[in-house]
């Protein structure tokens, strides 16, 4: 490749003890250039480890290392730090709780180029942190459209294509002059209003199929619905700030629990009603279990099964939940999550 701009990663991370060190080495281990890349890490306030071992590495030649502090610890503040300190002509933003394939940066600058495009990521692949069948049965559900939509940055893709959104995406940095830094009123949600307010402005986002990154969700059912309750209430409070809506996946939980709260309701006082919604949970519970059944056969553990089942509902209803508390926040002058 002829064109080898200089690549600033940036990290956001707070309380990263855990996955840190394996994002960094997955970052220093780059088939692009070292003498080419910069990392910029920085961390939010954590009150663990993950201050210590980013130390670690700091002084390292090539890539350079450095380290920033934010205390207003949320994302989108550490994220514009890091932003506004990058030197590179593109930068990546690069989840803490991620490791990334060899070929990642080369492969993006590449279709940057190739694509004309403004940001390019690639396959987000969901990995068990712990071998318990709790977490392999929640990795596996973000490979499963019932569990991730139509988000075709982790269902994949045999080709690239143009996409709403990316995980670890490669942006040119004049598109920062363009449109704004990160939306830092949103403590979550503020890559999905980014993509959104790119896409506004005309520009293009690339998913490459040939390159992914490794992310370690919740390991414990509990977490994981905890999560996806934090993740409902962002899908909708975010209009408290901003006017522009996120994908209609972002929604269906919502509608799919006011539906239920609707129909059981008002089924107290109609029958046909009742019948109606006592039909739909028997469908909808037909449906979790036949693709949990068939999702434990294909990975050939059978043990995986209600674990399967359980995190699809903790998935939706947790999502759906959290959307109806962001309904009620919205609605509340002042009430921040």
């Amino acid at each position: 490749m002829d064109v080898q701009p200089l690549i600033s990663i940036v990290i956001p991370c707070r309380n990263e003890e855990r996955f840190i060190a394996a994002c960094l080495d997955s970052l220093l281990a780059q088939t692009y250039p070292k003498t080419q890349t910069e990392i910029i890490v920085i961390d939010g306030a954590s009150a663990d480890g993950t201050v210590e071992i980013i130390k670690n590495y700091l002084g390292t030649a090539a890539p350079s290392i450095r380290l920033l502090h934010n205390e207003k610890r949320y994302k989108p503040f550490s994220l514009n730090i890091g932003i506004r300190e990058a030197h590179g002509d593109v930068i990546m933003i690069a989840d803490a709780h991620a490791s990334f394939s060899k070929n990642y940066l080369d492969r993006c600058v590449q279709l940057m180029y190739e694509y004309d495009s403004q940001v390019v990521g690639g396959i987000r692949k969901a990995v068990a942190s712990v071998s318990t069948a709790q977490a392999r049965a929640i990795t596996n559900i973000f490979s499963h459209p019932l569990g991730v939509g139509n988000a075709t940055y982790q269902l994949g893709t045999r080709k690239p294509q143009w996409v709403d959104a990316v995980f670890g995406g490669c942006y040119r940095k004049e598109l920062f002059d363009e449109v704004g830094l990160f939306n830092e009123n949103l403590i979550r949600s503020q890559d999905m209003e980014m993509s959104i307010r790119l896409r506004r402005a005309g520009k293009k986002i690339l998913l490459a199929p040939d390159i992914t990154c490794t992310y370690y969700p919740k390991a414990t059912l509990k977490e994981f619905c905890h999560h996806n309750i934090a993740d409902g209430i962002w899908a909708i409070y975010p209009l408290k700030f901003v006017r522009v809506p996120l994908r209609l996946r972002h929604y269906v939980p919502l509608g799919f629990m006011i539906s239920l709260i609707t129909l059981g309701v008002s089924g107290l006082f109609l029958p046909l009603v009742g019948i109606i919604f006592t039909s739909s949970l028997i469908v909808y519970m037909t449906i979790i279990l036949l693709i949990s059944v068939e999702l434990a056969q294909e990975k050939r553990d059978i043990r995986l099964f209600p674990f399967l089942a359980a995190a699809f509902m903790a998935r939706h209803f947790g999502y759906g939940i959290g959307s109806m508390i962001g309904v009620w926040k919205l609605l509340l002058p002042n009430k921040q999550p």
